[in-house]
């Protein structure tokens, strides 16, 4: 369990305890990925990303670094989503940067549709059911919490290195799963 210090409403300071499986939904990501449920459907899904980060995504795709083999768009975006998780306090994180930083861009943003690996999209769309994503809570999209995820991964010293690094992992992970 990972605790976080934020400040309550009132001003006062309040101790909060995060981590990944604090939400049912990430419990149960965690559980049916462990079941290989990712490849009995689709492998990725349609994502979008903020303009923005993806032309840091492109910058990663272009890197020296990125050969052999030349990792994609899908699997450098679920590596960002995975070096974010693996963090600490996830949750917390990527809501602290949609209620701080992406809520106050323009909401008519370009983005650009790509694709993300299904295990990092279902740690997502936890997220977008989650308590904080609901009434009385602004309601951020699928689009808002990929671009945070890059956005937040991209922040890492090292980012491109350890994206990389995840995007390989995730690789290996899905294919020890097919051969379940």
């Amino acid at each position: 369990m990972l605790k976080s210090l934020r400040k309550h409403p009132t001003g006062s300071d309040m101790t909060t305890a995060h981590s990944i499986t604090d939400l049912p939904q990430l419990r149960q990501v965690i559980a049916g990925d462990r079941q290989g449920d990712s490849h009995r459907r689709g492998e990725t899904v349609a994502t979008r990303v903020w303009i923005e980060e993806f032309q840091a995504l492109e910058g990663l795709y272009s890197a020296p670094e990125n050969c052999s083999p030349k990792l994609r768009y899908p699997d450098l975006i679920s590596g960002c989503v995975s070096l974010v998780f693996d963090g600490l306090d996830p949750v917390n994180r990527v809501f602290t940067f949609l209620h701080t930083k992406l809520v106050l861009r323009d909401q008519e943003t370009a983005r650009r549709q790509e694709a993300i690996w299904r295990p990092q999209y279902l740690l997502l769309l936890a997220l977008q059911k989650s308590e904080q994503n609901r009434h009385p809570h602004p309601q951020f999209k699928l689009d808002h919490f990929t671009t945070a995820c890059v956005a937040l991964a991209l922040e890492e010293p090292r980012a491109a290195q350890k994206v990389f690094e995840f995007a390989r992992r995730n690789i290996a992970q899905r294919a020890a799963a097919s051969l379940l």
